[in-house]
């Protein structure tokens, strides 16, 4: 079976209230407008997803409803700023053939990046911007038996190709 990950960070976040707590953090509008046309490539490039796997933040969870993909999305506290290993447990225990996970760099950066062969020919994809997105191919049994090394990439887009 040929697994799909859509990997992508949540969409630009507001500052707006610096006291806020990191965690209740919402997206400010250039978010809002990010997440919608991240939600249109993704249906335009027929990549839609079957299960999703999204940090319990809330400009994950805004991020994830802006994207108009009408599945549920629960909350997934261990993705919350989340180390690569973590993130590999997470999705080794994921259900669906084509699975889109939302997180937040550093660990989604150094995850993408861990989890293909090659890197994709993108000068963002090192320091993965908000709203970055990586759609890679795993040809594995089921997600248990995805490893480090081992994704195909098959598209990566930033939202700043989208929207300007």
């Amino acid at each position: 079976m040929t697994c799909i990950l859509i990997l992508m960070r949540h969409a630009k976040s507001s500052w707006a209230e610096p006291a806020m707590a990191d965690h209740n953090r919402p997206l400010n509008k250039r978010g809002k407008r990010s997440a919608r046309a991240l939600g249109d490539w993704l249906r335009g490039h027929d990549h839609v997803p079957d299960q999703i796997l999204c940090s319990s933040a809330t400009r994950a969870q805004l991020t994830c409803q802006g994207l108009e993909l009408g599945l549920p999305a629960p909350a997934v506290p261990a993705l919350y700023h989340a180390e690569p290993g973590a993130m590999l447990q997470v999705l080794q225990k994921a259900t669906g053939r084509c699975v889109l996970m939302i997180g937040h760099n550093p660990g989604i950066a150094e995850f993408a990046d861990r989890l293909v062969q090659t890197a994709p020919d993108h000068d963002r994809f090192g320091d993965y911007p908000t709203g970055a997105t990586l759609v890679a191919s795993f040809d594995v049994p089921g997600w248990a038996d995805v490893a480090w090394n081992t994704g195909q990439v098959i598209d990566f887009v930033i939202p700043r190709e989208l929207t300007d």
